[in-house]
């Protein structure tokens, strides 16, 4: 792709800025660039008295590829694993220059846990030696006193991961450690290439073998095969054949590389503790629990090499425009967090005003669908002159399982997490914020939950613009045809939630928000425009598959991708992958 065009001949290494103490807070930022205004349509509040139907292939033409059989998403399923919002990929972290690194880094991973729950690891270096500790689950359940003591060393990384790409196995959680034959290299990724199964499938055309079904394996292997020297270059070689989203960070005996791709789509910060040693990391509310000092983003498309005789920068490729994804101020970052060089809660909470500037209705009480929607609910019913109160209690303590009673109860998955406070609802007209609106059917079990607690009137005010399409940059959403914006006006999702309003945050209104920062940012999943198209496309996993080339069934294929061929039949089903066979091809073959 053109935007990931690196000229290694004509990059040059800034001078060493040396791992001095107290270096002082600097915020730095890329000029803004004028290009044309991108075109997206109106989203109007939608009431009783207003009606219009889109169709899903107006919207978003990677639908096209994915013909829905079902013209409304099933009332009865609740994924509760998903609690039907998207959910980003991973976090990382890497220090450098601090005698306890590994130890800082588990924290560090602690504060960025809400960025992904599968899987977490750390890797450090002592004496030349990659030593590596990774496992399924939470942080606090893969690290304890005597694995932290196995990764001594002042050099490491460490990744929480929600799986996108790969199922969610203990061998595809990063970091990843590979050796190769000048040494060895760790990575740790956030992120996802578009590019990948072209990429693994003309490296295994070559030779290369896969140990996991992650993405990030294909960066190594890119990597080793590199003929570039310094090492450094060859990162840049590897980067220069990726397509999609990457904030990644790499380790090797004596350094530590941060690297994000040209359209900076995922965050990745840097800073720096009292000591000297730098860290960097996917939020600075990672970088608030270890007391260091946030200093800049890394920019997209840079590099930047840390060893001992200092910090070297590498800008690599002419930036394209940046394309930063709205959606970690909308629901992925901490509120805490400052993102692409914006604060977090300041955005959703000038969302919440918006909508009640433009979206007002006659109310009593506002609350928030907790946690993701308090923000924004606090910046409504300031706006509005209205009490905000805490109107539906979240239980963080319900695990990813459960067992339900043999009598059925309705609404179940929702009422484990979230309980209605009926003081707070009863006999009262409620506006009801919450970040978005994925498939709707959490949405319609929360509006029933409040009227059933004695509501009187449900409005629903969502604080951001309807979902139509898929990400692939990093972030797991349904399928095109699973998102009910994609497939109804804002008046049949008002019908089909149950609510007695419901309007979302307009985006013109939001792309006013950010005012000459707009253009930076990414809308695919509003607009259906993708800054970088994807060639192959994500479909939603089904469950982890068992891929060890004998057990495992179609029922529990992990997703895969399907290529994006027009017209063509999907029906072909090899270890995990589902490939885009042409018609004619599908009426001569055999099974």
């Amino acid at each position: 792709m053109a935007a990931t065009n690196f000229s290694p001949v004509s990059s040059s290494f800034s001078k060493p800025t040396p791992l001095a103490r107290n270096l002082p807070n600097t915020h730095l930022s890329l000029p803004s660039k004028t290009l044309p205004k991108p075109y997206f349509s109106q989203y109007p509040t939608s009431s009783h008295h207003h009606k219009a139907s889109l169709a899903a292939s107006s919207k978003n033409p990677i639908s096209d590829f994915f013909p829905s059989n079902k013209p409304y998403p099933d009332d009865h399923s609740v994924d509760f694993d998903d609690d039907d919002k998207p959910r980003e990929e991973c976090g990382v972290v890497g220090i450098f220059g601090d005698p306890e690194a590994a130890r800082l880094s588990y924290l560090a991973l602690h504060a960025l846990q809400h960025r992904g729950q599968e899987g977490a690891g750390i890797v450090a270096v002592d004496n030349d030696v990659l030593h590596s500790v990774t496992g399924v689950g939470l942080v606090s359940d893969v690290f304890n006193e005597s694995k932290l003591d196995q990764l001594p060393g002042d050099l490491a990384i460490g990744h929480v991961r929600y799986s996108t790409a790969g199922s969610s196995m203990l061998k595809n959680v990063q970091p990843f450690v590979a050796g190769y034959r000048f040494g060895s290299v760790g990575v740790a990724h956030n992120g996802n290439l578009v590019n990948y199964r072209t990429l693994r499938a003309n490296l295994e055309d070559t030779g290369s073998i896969f140990n996991t079904s992650s993405d990030t394996e294909v960066v190594l292997h890119l990597i080793a095969i590199s003929k570039a020297r310094p090492f450094v270059m060859r990162i840049v070689d590897a980067c220069e054949k990726l397509e999609g989203a990457y904030s990644m960070v790499f380790l090797t005996n004596d350094k530590l590389v941060a690297v994000r791709d040209p359209y900076g789509f995922r965050p990745l910060v840097m800073g720096r503790r009292s000591n000297g040693a730098v860290v960097f990391a996917s939020e600075t509310c990672a970088l608030d629990l270890i007391e260091a000092t946030y200093e800049r983003e890394v920019f997209p498309g840079e590099v930047v090499v840390v060893d001992k005789t200092g910090i070297y920068s590498l800008c690599l490729m002419p930036h394209p425009e940046p394309k930063q994804c709205i959606f970690e101020h909308i629901y992925f970052a901490l509120p805490n967090s400052i993102i692409f060089g914006r604060s977090v809660y300041d955005s959703r909470r000038k969302f919440g005003e918006i909508l009640a500037t433009e979206s007002p209705v006659d109310c009593d009480v506002v609350i928030a669908v907790p946690d993701s929607g308090v923000v924004a609910a606090l910046g409504y019913a300031a706006k509005a002159g209205v009490p905000f109160q805490q109107g539906l209690i979240r239980s963080h303590y319900v695990g990813r399982t459960f067992i339900e009673p043999s009598q059925k109860i309705r609404d179940f998955g929702v009422k484990l997490k979230l309980s209605p406070v009926r003081a707070v609802l009863e006999g009262k007209r409620v506006v009801v914020v919450d970040d978005s609106i994925v498939r709707g059917t959490t949405s319609s079990k929360i509006v029933r939950l409040i009227k059933e607690s004695g509501a009187k009137e449900v409005h629903m005010r969502i604080a951001s613009p309807p979902i139509i399409g898929s990400c692939y940059y990093g972030v797991d959403t349904p399928s095109s045809e699973e998102l009910i914006s994609n497939r109804m006006s804002v008046e049949e999702i008002r019908e089909y939630i149950g609510s007695d309003s419901l309007a979302f945050l307009p985006i013109g209104s939001l792309t006013k928000l950010l005012g000459d920062d707009s253009p930076n940012f990414c809308y695919a999943c509003f607009s259906g425009k993708y800054p970088v198209e994807p060639t192959e496309v994500k479909v939603k996993r089904v469950g982890d598959f068992v891929d060890d080339g004998i057990t495992g069934s179609l029922e529990s294929i992990d997703g895969g991708w399907v290529k994006a061929t027009p017209k063509s039949e999907l029906e072909s089903i090899d270890g995990g992958w589902v490939q885009a066979k042409p018609k004619s091809e599908l009426e001569v073959g055999s099974a």
